[in-house]
Formats: C-alpha cells, structure tokens, sequence
C-alpha cells in the first residue's frame, strides 16, 4: 500500500490548481502591498510630506519603491502563470480521473462565495462554472452539443415534472445530501421518490451578483425545458438561502424576455431564504463605514472588502441588476430595491428557522435561524410594497433550527411531501 497516500491526496487536487495558488498569491501579494502603501502615505501625510497620484499611493522614492514592487510581482505572477500552464498537460496525468472529492468541491464552492467575483475576473481555473446537474454529472444542454450528448442519454427515465434544486452561498450540490442519526437525507431525493419528480441540482458561482446569476439561470433554464427527453408539464424548484433569491432574479428576467419555462412553474419552496437581506452583511458594511473613518484605518478597510459581489448582494436581498449597478457596493446606502413580488400563478412557500424554543418578537428579530431572521424569511417587511405576501398555510416556522438544519429537518421534509402533494 505505499501508493495509498498519494493516491488519497491526487482525489483533492487538479492539475491547474497550482496555477490557481499563483493567481491566489501574486493577487494577495498586490493587496498587501497597497494596503502597506496606504498606512505608509496616511502617516506621512499626517507629516506633511506630498501625496502621490492619489491621495493611497506615495510619491518620491517611496512612491517608485512600492511601484517596483507592484511591477516585480506582476512580472513573477505571469511567468509563473505561463510555466505552470504549460506544465499542466504533464501534471494532468498524475490526478485521480474520479469524480471529484466532496472535500474539493466543498472548499471551492465556500471559496467561491467569498471571492467568486475576483477568480471570474482574474480567469482563476477555480472559478464555478453555473452548471445543471443529474446524479452529481454536469448536464449537456448546449445546442451545439445535443447530437453528441443527447438528453435522453444523460437523463434516462425522466418524467414529465421536474424539481429544480438550488443550493445557497458558498455551498455546492452535494450538500443537499447530509447525514442524520447515520443516514443519509436528502429532501429532493425523498420527493422524487414519493411524487415522482426528476431532480436537476443546480451548481453556481455564489460570489457574483445575484442577478448576474439569474440571466444565466434563466437561459439555462430555457435550454433544459425545450430539451427535456418528454413533454415537460411541470416545473417545481426546492431553494435554499440564496437559491431563494437566484429564482427570483430567474422567473423575473424570464419573464420579461418573453421565456416559455416560467409558464410551466407550478410551486417554488424557499428555505430560509434573505429575501429582505441578512445582518452579518448589514454589520460588516458597518464595519467597512468605521475602518474608513480615520486616515489610519481607511487602508485596512480593504480586508472587508474582499467580500464578493453576492455576499454584499445579502445586506438587502438584491435581486435584479438595477440593485447594484451605478452604486459603490460597499458605501452604506438605504435599501433602494426595486420591489419584485412572488410569481403571479405560482404556489409560493416559505420555510424560516429560529435558533429560539419558541416564538417571540425578541427572538425573531435577535435570533432567526442564526443566519437569516424570521421576517426576512417570511418575506415580511415594514414597507407594505416590499412585502411578499405568502398564504399563511404556505408558512411555516421551525424553533430549535439553525440555517443548515433546514437541510435535514424531518420536519421540512414532511412539510414538502405535504404541501407538494
């Protein structure tokens, strides 16, 4: 067994993920030098000495110094990029051709969520591509690939109702399965099995924009339906968190460009959803307004803002591109959301946990599910036109239940099979 080792350690890794580490650290490299860069000009300034080209950068010899080593890092970062690159076909050979290890995609998806918007900017190979999945295999829908992969072949079997499963940020498909006393739970699992359902997970880059995500949902979404291997007579999506959100953003932009896969929706369950936003978003935007008070601080302000576009999405519950464009994502503003109700014709349910043994209005506010609180999962809000008003035997409140537990309740599964069937 002396390859056993190895062997183990080859289920985590890929051969571009060695590139992935050089963008990681030559990007982390330029931030900490700017931030040094910036405590460095804050005290000077404080002695009077000029300002560089802008008020963050130096200028003189300190200046060229700090611009040297911008330029060293930059050079160092694409040779090694380029080398590793080329290195990669031979390294290609050494990896484990399995599926890919729950631990790997675990990491990448929480990865993602933080950062997910720079990787996509600086074409990091740990970027999630938004992919459709069956039985945790990416699902073909591209028309040009339709001959080679057809539908029928990937999804053998399939009904006519689908259950589209969307995770939440930083997590992935593979984490709808968790364990419970020892055994496995899976709500979408159980309603296929009981109702008959064919279930599509969706796998996406929760560090974008919601909306971002919700344009390229809503074609994928449109890919599937005309392709479906029998006539499609209906569409039910199970969303957990921000999945909430993304078919939302989804059905709204579907919609509006006159998309046939909204007219088949029947139901859309939400678990815990932020559909008016979370606090630790609110207090970490609180917390980018106090670093940013004081010229000494104001460099370090950049720690917080490494946070991705979809965390910061969270603060209000963005949903549509008019949310966010045009506006500094990290500058405390007031909610400006443009309000989107719940689908017209679709049966809409809601989920919320609260960490508290039983229901009070201190608990609700302080407490929720540890992540989202009660309003906000609910869909309440003081403002009557941001309410989304689901039916009152379409909610339902769990106690003694944090955000992830909402994955492997009984008591949601049972809630599912009884407002689904």
């Amino acid at each position: 067994m002396p390859n056993a080792p190895s062997t183990k350690a080859t289920r985590h890794l890929r051969a571009s993920d060695l590139r992935a580490a050089a963008l990681l650290a030559t990007e982390a490299t330029h931030g900490v030098a700017a931030m040094v860069e910036g405590v460095h000009q804050s005290v000077w300034r404080t002695l009077g000495a000029p300002d560089g080209n802008t008020p963050a950068h130096t200028g003189g010899l300190t200046g060229l110094i700090y611009q040297s080593i911008h330029g060293v890092t930059a050079l160092i970062g694409r040779g090694l990029t380029g080398a590793l690159t080329q290195l990669e076909p031979l390294l290609q050979g050494m990896e484990d051709q399995g599926d890919e290890s729950p631990e790997r995609a675990a990491v990448i998806a929480a990865l993602n969520g933080v950062m997910g918007d720079r990787l996509l900017a600086s074409k990091n190979p740990l970027t999630t591509p938004m992919t459709l999945r069956y039985q945790e295999l990416e699902v073909q829908t591209t028309k040009g690939l339709e001959a080679y992969f057809p539908l029928n072949q990937q999804i053998p079997n399939a009904s006519q109702k689908l259950l589209l499963v969307l995770h939440g940020l930083c997590m992935n498909d593979l984490q709808w399965t968790t364990l419970r006393l020892g055994a496995s739970v899976n709500h979408a699992s159980t309603l296929a099995r009981t109702l008959g359902y064919t279930p599509v997970y969706l796998r996406y880059n929760s560090g974008l924009h919601v909306s971002q995500n919700g344009h390229a949902l809503a074609a994928q979404l449109e890919n599937l339906a005309q392709r479906w291997p029998t006539p499609l007579t209906e569409i039910t999506v199970l969303a957990h968190s921000m999945g909430g959100l993304l078919i939302r953003s989804a059905f709204f932009y579907a919609t509006q460009q006159g998309l046939q896969w909204p007219r088949l929706v029947k139901s859309i369950v939400f678990l815990g959803t932020p559909h008016h936003g979370a606090p630790l978003e609110r207090a970490g935007n609180w917390i980018d307004e106090l670093l940013g008070s004081t010229p000494y601080s104001r460099p370090f302000a950049k720690l917080g803002q490494l946070r991705s576009a979809g965390v910061t999405d969270l603060r209000y519950g963005h949903v549509l591109d008019v949310d966010w464009q045009g506006h500094d994502r990290f500058r405390r503003r007031p909610d400006s959301r443009q309000p989107v109700p719940l689908p017209d014709g679709v049966a809409c349910f809601a989920v919320a946990g609260t960490a508290a043994p039983k229901r009070s209005p201190l608990a609700d506010r302080l407490l929720g599910d540890g992540l989202v609180p009660l309003p906000s999962a609910l869909g309440q809000h003081d403002d009557p036109a941001r309410c989304l008003v689901f039916a009152p035997s379409n909610q339902r409140i769990l106690y003694r239940t944090h955000h992830l537990q909402l994955l492997s309740s009984p008591d949601v599964t049972r809630q599912l099979l009884q407002w689904l069937s």
